[in-house]
């Protein structure tokens, strides 16, 4: 028999029992963030079921981890303990279970209506990364800045190539995202441009929360990565088109008729380098390229333009709430590394969604649907690949997909894609957009449909506004 829960839950709810997302939030009442998950309309407020003593597992009996304002603690403490939390919440909710279910004053001490709480932060991000792994998205921002011929290097079939980027900018659903400001590349010899960017990008992205680290120096299995990833939310990487970047070289960089092209666009800050008519990919985790004995590039410069800002989700879906709608990974040719190769290739199920509501109008309109089962990278390849030269993760850290496009055209996952780089616009309930304009809201969803339910994000979602004077 299906599991079900006593708290009603409408059958088109993203929160039924089976999926049970983590999250953190304030009440009116309250200054501190509180830990939860979501169950129908409600939050059922963590810290006053371990207040109770119900988590009584070996594992979490006595633990302060759910009496913390974010989840780093209870991220630190690994998968057998994600597992007791699960069951243990599992049985509290279920119809069958009289401890919640009959204690009056607990259910209204611990059940609180969404309606009545702000969402924050979940966790503390040390340190966020964001991967490249949507070969359909390569293929396209290769197409329009490389040309047909040779759109995707060879060398991102090799690895799955990522950026870091900042941390702090990285904000909660429902946050504003103010339009950046920034310089543009001159024509010819002119100054260059700098005021608002003027074109401003939504990237459909999800992104894994680390769990337990792994020791600086030490590497973590592609095969045991499962274990350091602890959730996926949705989220929004922001891009400002407007950049400038600037290099210092030898001499003979120029003679060699070396040409470099920041392709902003292709989500990694993707730098290739052009010498001969051949294209090398650089890894943008390095700082310094030798490109060969007589060329090196002294220093590169670039100021990404998605440290504007990066929306997540609010509610962290757990592998385990994921685990029906895993799904084989795409075929990778040629064969990844040993140390990229799984026993189990896999991909989640999870169907994605953007919409666009236009600045002054009451409704929004679709403008691409897309599915994380796209990536060509899977989600624990990239984990162990960010290992691999020893890097430590640590509980919280945050690791984006790129932007997941899918092979049809109303798969695209962002503007750039789907308006070719400007070259045609997107009709929205009678207006048109080749770019976001202040005032635009845009609404990511996504969702995994099971035998009778979902398990679902909810939304992720943030509206332009002009740049600050």
């Amino acid at each position: 028999m299906a599991l079900k829960s006593f708290i009603h839950v409408h059958p088109d709810s993203h929160f039924p029992i089976q999926n049970l997302p983590y999250g953190a939030f304030k009440t009116h009442s309250t200054t501190l963030p509180r830990l939860g998950v979501a169950i129908g309309d409600y939050v059922l407020d963590l810290s006053e079921i371990a207040k109770s003593g119900l988590f009584n597992g070996l594992l979490l009996a006595g633990s302060d981890c759910f009496l913390q304002p974010t989840l780093n603690k209870f991220l630190a403490m690994g998968r057998p303990a994600w597992k007791e939390a699960r069951d243990t919440l599992q049985k509290l909710l279920s119809s069958t279970e009289p401890a919640l279910r009959d204690n009056m004053e607990l259910r209204q001490k611990a059940l609180v209506p969404m309606s009545e709480v702000e969402m924050v932060l979940p966790m503390e991000i040390g340190d966020y990364t964001d991967f490249f792994s949507s070969m359909h998205h390569a293929k396209n921002c290769g197409t329009i800045f490389v040309g047909p011929k040779n759109p995707i290097a060879p060398n991102w079939f090799r690895l799955p190539i990522a950026y870091h980027g900042r941390a702090s900018s990285v904000v909660i659903s429902g946050t504003d995202i103010i339009r950046p400001r920034g310089q543009g590349h001159p024509t010819g010899d002119s100054t260059p441009y700098f005021g608002p960017s003027l074109k401003l990008d939504f990237e459909l992205e999800m992104a894994t929360i680390v769990g337990p680290g792994n020791e600086l120096g030490k590497t973590i299995d592609v095969n045991e990565a499962a274990d350091h990833i602890f959730g996926v939310v949705l989220m929004n990487d922001w891009s400002g088109m407007t950049m400038f970047s600037c290099f210092t070289s030898s001499s003979s960089f120029l003679s060699n008729k070396i040409s470099i092209a920041y392709l902003k666009e292709t989500r990694f800050w993707q730098l290739e380098i052009f010498r001969h008519g051949n294209m090398f990919l650089l890894d943008p985790f390095l700082e310094r390229v030798l490109v060969s004995t007589s060329v090196v590039i002294v220093g590169i410069y670039i100021f990404p333009p998605h440290l504007l800002g990066t929306t997540i989700s609010p509610w962290i879906v757990t592998l385990d709430a994921l685990q029906p709608f895993a799904c084989d990974a795409p075929k990778q040719d040629p064969p990844p590394l040993p140390y990229l190769a799984e026993k189990i290739s896999k991909n989640y199920d999870i169907a994605l969604e953007v919409q666009i509501k236009p600045s002054g109008q009451k409704d929004s309109s679709v403008v691409t649907r897309s599915n994380l089962k796209n990536l060509y990278w899977t989600l624990t390849q990239q984990l162990a690949h960010h290992t691999i030269n020893g890097c430590n993760l640590r509980p919280g850290d945050l690791l984006g997909t790129g932007t997941i496009s899918g092979p049809e055209p109303d798969s695209l996952g962002c503007l750039l894609e789907l308006t070719w780089n400007g070259q045609k616009a997107l009709s929205l309930n009678g207006t048109t957009r080749k770019f976001l304009e202040d005032g635009d809201e845009v609404i990511f969803t996504g969702c995994c449909k099971g035998d009778g339910y979902n398990v679902g994000f909810g939304t992720c979602t943030g509206k332009v506004v002009p740049p600050r004077d």
